[in-house]
């Protein structure tokens, strides 16, 4: 259903000496907002409809609790016996398994070799559609001065990543079951050349790992082929509406 919602009413001041009247107030009619409300959720109805049996708030405590244990790492109870671990590329369409995040993650050491690594987590919020979820969202920073990022010589260089979307699902007993990140909302912002999750600051400090998904993204020559057709195709189309118009 549309609906109109009005603006502030603008009132204007007419100064008229002559008819002994200091100001004439007049009231001006805005622009208004016309808004379509059948193109949004409703999400206080939605996520009372998941009905999960832990709330918003809580589910958030717990998101953060799981991050502040080094994601899981340093208090491996917090993931279920379910848990799956998946990043765009990283975990295949199936995603890593417990064991093996466990141990994936734990050998990264991040803060050994980013010694000021902040993720800047922040925008919590409960997925509105899918029960037990929840959204938060990343820009990380760091400095490449520790022992040095995957083998390598520390650079010096430093790290902005783009923010990223990256979710925690939990159990219905609190448990994590799936935990997602790394996926890129805006690849131009941060200097890892739109890459996320450790594959952006590999990029940003000069080392970028030796295969395709870990590098920024380039169109495939297919892709182009179809963007010069699609080019060529406006032109002539443009061309013979301008000769018909003469």
């Amino acid at each position: 259903m549309k609906f109109i919602t009005s603006m502030l009413v603008v009132a204007s001041s007419i100064i008229v000496p002559s008819l002994g009247f200091s100001s004439i107030t007049t009231e001006l009619p805005s622009a208004a907002i016309i808004i379509d409300d059948s193109l949004f959720l409703n999400e206080k109805e939605a996520l009372a409809k998941l009905d999960f049996p832990i709330s918003e708030d809580d589910l958030i405590m717990k998101a953060k609790e799981y991050l502040s244990s080094g994601q899981g790492v340093d208090r491996p109870e917090l993931l279920d016996s379910t848990f799956v671990f998946m990043g765009p590329v990283v975990g295949g369409s199936d995603g890593l398994k417990r064991d093996a995040y466990l141990e994936a993650v734990g050998g990264f050491k991040l803060t050994e070799s980013f010694p000021d690594f902040n993720p800047r987590f922040h925008d919590f919020r409960a997925d509105k559609l899918d029960a037990g979820r929840i959204w938060f969202t990343t820009v990380a920073t760091g400095t490449d001065n520790g022992i040095g990022f995957l083998g390598n010589k520390p650079t010096g260089k430093t790290f902005r990543t783009p923010p990223q979307a990256c979710s925690l699902t939990f159990s219905k007993e609190g448990k994590v079951i799936k935990y997602t990140i790394g996926h890129v909302m805006e690849r131009s912002m941060g200097n890892t050349g739109g890459l996320g999750g450790i594959f952006g600051p590999a990029y940003a400090i000069g080392k970028p790992l030796p295969f395709p998904e870990a590098q920024p993204y380039k169109p495939s020559k297919r892709y182009q082929l179809l963007q010069l057709v699609g080019r060529i195709m406006s032109k002539t189309k443009k061309k013979k509406n301008d000769d018909k118009e003469e």
